[in-house]
């Protein structure tokens, strides 16, 4: 029988790589299926959202295989499974999505109606997303292959620029989908708060749309170091507590057209410190974006937060200023991701050397046996994007 190894979460900040089930071609409830595809991962990621869990700041359950960020070659496909073949290397959309419901036929993957039963929307390896094995992991299972998985036209090609493409499963179309339901524009003067991976990919995402300035704020020396190497602004927002002032150092006017929260629930050193972290970050914004603009928020929120330190944050409740953002006719996005919407058009960037991701992500390959020091490393605040080799894949192609 094949054997199958991967990242389990153990509790608040414990993961162990420990033996797995092999993938089966059934649902999470055990209902057999045909219309999965299994793969062996070329390529896994560590997401700033898995450190949520591991921080115990969700109600994941102890045993949970991790990762929702996966790259892989197709290894066994179900019957009915028509366009994906044996042998083909694609990249899994975080969004598992059956491809039939009127959310995904409206091309809302993020919030698939048919794929969790506890509320709309799934994903691998995460709380509360329907059950589906993470992807941290030497094998995986993709449910409804046909419409999730996107495929490389030519595999050597793809090996050449994978820790690029390995970006696709996530964190590049969320930063995408965070600069453009901000209304990122050419011209435009953007803000992102955060320096971690999925800001940098959101000023990354900035830059392609044409945004003539971005500025990115932070706390952390190192991942601002970083920002500014990859060409961006830089506000160290531990240091200086009025926003719209070192914006205007930098621009001229004390104001953005766009902003961009890439933080999420667990922000800190912004504003106010008698609100919830988050809650100043995103009255901080609605305070810099010219009226009528835009605000993306790609930065994860969750509907209970154990660790939060009021009884509010912990049932997902923040205080903010909406009358401030209706005054201003702001306009807000959140939620997920739908890679779908994205993917093939970032993957023709990366292709033709339009988006250098990696390099602007700083994506660090490490075994998979390294996964709990990579964890480790990146909680406390490494300007890397820690890319996981579970099969030898990337050392083979390095």
């Amino acid at each position: 029988m094949a054997t199958n190894r991967g990242v389990v979460y153990m509790g608040p900040g414990k993961v162990e790589v420990q033996n797995i089930d092999y993938p089966k071609m059934q649902t999470p409830q055990g209902k057999s299926i045909e219309h999965g595809a299994i793969l062996k991962i070329v390529s896994t990621n560590i997401c700033g959202s898995d450190q949520h869990m591991v921080r115990g700041r969700t109600t994941a359950p102890k045993g949970l295989t991790l990762g929702h960020e996966i790259t892989g070659e197709v290894i066994e496909k179900g019957k009915d499974v028509e366009f994906i073949n044996i042998g083909d290397l694609v990249s899994v959309p975080f969004n598992i999505a059956c491809g039939r419901c009127r959310a995904c036929r409206e091309r809302h993957t993020g919030v698939c109606l048919n794929v969790n039963p506890k509320q709309p929307g799934g994903a691998y390896g995460y709380v509360d997303m329907g059950g589906w094995a993470g992807g941290q992991a030497q094998y995986v299972l993709v449910p409804y292959a046909d419409f999730n998985l996107l495929k490389f036209p030519d595999k050597d090609q793809a090996m050449s620029k994978i820790k690029d493409l390995t970006m696709l499963s996530d964190i590049l179309p969320t930063g995408y989908h965070g600069a453009k339901s901000a209304g990122v524009e050419v011209g435009s003067i953007v803000y992102v708060a955060g320096a971690g991976p999925v800001g940098l990919a959101a000023a990354a995402s900035a830059y392609i749309l044409g945004a003539a300035v971005i500025i990115v704020g932070d706390k952390n020396q190192e991942r601002l170091a970083h920002a500014k190497k990859m060409g961006y602004e830089t506000i160290d927002i531990g240091k200086h507590d009025n926003l719209s002032e070192q914006i205007e150092q930098i621009v001229g006017v004390p104001e953005v057209d766009a902003a961009i929260d890439a933080v999420g629930f667990e922000a800190s050193a912004h504003g106010d410190p008698n609100e919830a972290a988050p809650a100043s970050v995103l009255n901080q914004l609605m305070g810099i974006t010219f009226v009528a603009g835009g605000i993306g928020i790609p930065g994860l929120y969750v509907v209970e937060d154990p660790g939060a330190p009021n009884e509010d944050a912990k049932k997902g409740i923040l205080k903010i200023r909406f009358g401030k953002g209706w005054s201003r006719s702001l306009h807000f996005h959140t939620g997920q991701a739908p890679v779908l919407q994205y993917n093939r058009q970032l993957m023709q960037a990366i292709l033709h050397d339009r988006l250098p991701i990696a390099k602007i992500v700083n994506a660090t390959i490490i075994s998979l046996d390294d996964a709990p020091k990579g964890y480790a490393d990146f909680d406390k605040g490494a300007a890397k994007k820690y890319v996981l080799d579970p099969n030898g894949y990337l050392a083979k192609a390095a």
